[in-house]
């Protein structure tokens, strides 16, 4: 099993650190405000760091050990500077092992083991690692039992002898640059903005380590993307689904993050998607407001809830028919509010699913053989066009974007299709 410890940027400038089992149920009840306290009253927050480890109680140390670390400790762990956490710690502790690469477990032998206990089994019953863990780190000479390194795992002791592990801390893995051709829409010093294809994951998470936009622009920038977002999602301010088309901004700088964060948090950065639904949505123009969070039933999805919910974000979507098709509609949304899935949750919702969508939404039985043929397997979404003020020069900035050729060819496909 494996254990996290995280940090969240917070409004205001405050940092969270917590432990969790599960990253990404505890970020999903971390931003909709699930989690009462001081995340729920510091809106919006976003995860900045991760570190994994083997056991829960590694986690816990660690998570004790950085909530005492200065602001400018916090934000290198971010960048992944440890040579500059290493000499923070010296510069104010004097020489350091626990506040750079290493952490340092201490102890007793614990009195239920009694006299004459092995001590792999003693240590994993203080520590909570494993006996094979245990016994790998004697073997490394990261053990000491009574001041001195041990070297065999069978080794008898005593209850109440003192021990000290050194265990290796949880380093963020960093993306490595790829050489993956981007559509650049746009580009300077500071930003740039990017059309993603369909089927490209923006960061590197578990399952896709590589071949990720991250990934990508790190070998386009020359490694010059803000930190904010750490080493594994450097330059990242917002994001669109894997099988979602469209643009999105990226920072190469702290002061743009900074300054693109606060747009999107204050909903005034201009979102128009183009998507296919199914259906004919009635009226043919409107307003879907509906709370989003985190299903119960499934954590990985997204639900509306109810609006007096004490869970979840309000979300707004405005949307307008562009043209009826066969058993389905092609419309676009302008975005009030940015929520995770949000157009395909609210559409879902009112009973007009995108056509494709694998999680919220069957394709209508009418148009399956179709989708088969083209082999549109993928949510029919599109960002089209995205506006902002730059977060530097003041420059009103605003990118358009065509329909992808699966989309082209699926909207034409229906527009007289025989059923």
């Amino acid at each position: 099993m494996t254990f996290w410890t995280y940090m969240l940027h917070c409004r205001g400038g405050k940092f969270y650190i917590g432990h969790t089992d599960d990253l990404e149920r505890r970020l999903g009840e971390h931003q909709s405000g699930v989690v009462p306290g001081f995340t729920a009253d510091r809106l919006p927050v976003e995860l900045v760091w991760s570190g994994e480890f083997l056991t829960r109680y590694e986690a816990i140390s660690f998570e004790r050990q950085i909530k005492g670390w200065s602001r400018p400790k916090k934000m290198a762990l971010i960048r992944g500077d440890w040579d500059r956490i290493s000499t923070l710690a010296k510069s104010k502790n004097g020489p350091s092992t626990s506040s750079g690469r290493m952490e340092i477990l201490e102890g007793t032998i614990p009195a239920s083991e009694g006299p004459g206990a092995r001590l792999d089994k003693a240590l994993a019953e203080a520590t909570g690692l494993s006996r094979a863990r245990v016994q790998a780190l004697i073997d490394q000479g990261r053990v000491d039992v009574a001041g001195k390194t041990v070297t065999a795992a069978s080794m008898k002791v005593a209850a109440a002898t003192p021990f000290r592990i050194i265990l290796a801390a949880a380093m963020p893995a960093a993306a490595q640059p790829e050489d993956i051709p981007l559509v650049v829409a746009y580009e300077d010093q500071h930003l740039v903005v990017v059309d993603k294809p369909v089927g490209m994951v923006v960061h590197p998470a578990v399952g896709n380590i590589t071949g990720t936009l991250v990934n990508a622009l790190i070998h386009h920038c020359r490694g010059q993307l803000s930190g904010i977002n750490g080493v594994a999602r450097p330059g990242i301010v917002h994001r669109i689904d894997k099988d979602t088309s469209g643009l999105l901004v990226v920072a190469k700088t702290d002061a743009a993050h900074e300054g693109l964060a606060v747009q999107f948090a204050a909903h005034t950065v201009h979102r128009r998607y183009i998507a296919v639904c199914a259906g004919h949505p009635s009226p043919a123009q409107g307003t879907i407001n509906a709370r989003i969070g985190r299903s119960d039933a499934d954590r990985k999805k997204m639900t509306v809830l109810p609006n007096n919910s004490s869970r979840g974000k309000s979300a707004v979507t405005h949307y307008k028919v562009l043209e009826r098709l066969t058993d389905a509609a092609q419309i676009e949304c302008q975005l009030e509010t940015g929520r995770t899935h949000q157009v395909r949750v609210h559409f879902a919702s009112i009973g007009h699913p995108l056509l494709g969508d694998p999680a919220y939404g069957r394709t209508p039985k009418p148009l399956r053989p179709l989708l088969e043929r083209l082999g549109f397997a993928r949510q029919a979404l599109h960002a089209a066009e995205l506006g902002f003020v730059h977060p530097v020069t003041g420059e009103s900035l605003r990118f358009s974007s065509g329909l992808p050729q699966d989309m082209m060819e699926l909207i034409d496909q229906l527009r007289d299709y025989d059923r």
